[in-house]
């Protein structure tokens, strides 16, 4: 009974982290529009890397256990994660200037793909009867609440299609960063492992800034700039990623990435509360569809789990 808890546990923190981050990309990200992207991910990692270091720097003794597959683990994290994901999903919504959450949603829908053909390659995880039947429910429903029954228009808008482009590579990346973090919390808590992937991928990103000639960018950071990179800091950014972690310890990483698919449904919500963007019908209908299989997705994890 305990373990089926902290199954249903897991899911609903994964999903919360997935509405924090849906709100990060409707309100909060589209404040740093000013700064290059690669800076932007830079400091998003580096403001609670430090806070971090104040309350978790003794966790840095836990890195000489880690053999060589944790290392791996802990790298693909920082960089698929943290570094590529992140800067491919930024780089989408400034390619769009944030007038559409099309891509975002795409995005998601992409993303359940990628990590259960990982999941089942490196994990060996096994797939429940049903699973096959309520993923593809769930993303065909994204797709109509991203497009509803029209074809993407992407031929004519060159940003469009670079957008696009960057948003496969994210899901791509995030797809794998959930199969790494998996295996990384086999050796990990997920505190440390907050910790560790905040920090590499600090690393990766400091390296990258320079090369890109973006480090004396600290000027053109503006007052209300450093409020939304604080607040993003603690709460949709660490925050949300702590939350997530800790709901990775106790599900299948397939099933995470399923119930990530609260980001879309929630951006889609908190674009209307926030801009004025109107669901039609067809879109209410898909949103509550995908809510139904993510449930049912779930429930089939949770049947699992009880078998083994």
């Amino acid at each position: 009974m305990e373990n089926k808890k902290n199954v249903v546990l897991g899911a609903i923190l994964i999903s919360i982290s997935a509405v924090l981050w849906g709100f990060d990309g409707v309100v909060l990200t589209p404040r740093l529009g000013n700064l290059n992207i690669s800076f932007v991910v830079f400091l998003l990692h580096l403001f609670p890397f430090v806070l971090m270091n104040f309350f978790l720097s003794s966790r840095y003794k836990l890195l000489k256990t880690l053999r060589k597959n944790d290392l791996i683990a802990l790298i693909g994290v920082a960089l698929f994660g943290g570094a590529l994901g992140t800067i491919a999903i930024v780089k989408a919504l400034f390619l769009v200037n944030f007038q559409s959450l099309s891509i975002v949603v795409l995005l998601q829908k992409l993303q359940p793909v990628f990590a259960i053909l990982l999941a089942a390659t490196f994990l060996k995880e096994r797939l429940g009867r049903n699973f096959a039947l309520w993923a593809i429910v769930a993303i065909g429903a994204g797709y109509f609440l991203t497009f509803g029954f029209s074809l993407p228009h992407i031929a004519h808008d060159q940003n469009t299609i670079l957008a696009v482009l960057y948003s496969i590579l994210a899901a791509f990346s995030f797809g794998s960063s959930t199969v790494f973090s998996k295996r990384l919390l086999q050796k990990l808590d997920f505190i440390s492992a907050t910790f560790f992937r905040y920090g590499l991928t600090t690393v990766i990103m400091l390296f990258a800034v320079i090369v890109l000639r973006q480090i004396n960018d600290f000027q053109y950071v503006t007052s209300f700039n450093w409020i939304m990179i604080a607040l993003i800091s603690l709460t949709t950014g660490s925050g949300a990623m702590f939350l997530y972690y800790y709901g990775l310890k106790h599900v299948r990483a397939v099933i995470s990435t399923i119930s990530e698919l609260f980001f879309p449904i929630s951006a889609v919500l908190f674009d209307y509360f926030f801009n004025g963007h109107i669901l039609n019908y067809v879109q209410w209908i898909s949103a509550l569809v995908m809510v139904f299989a993510i449930i049912k997705l779930n429930s089939d994890n949770k049947k699992q789990q009880s078998k083994h």
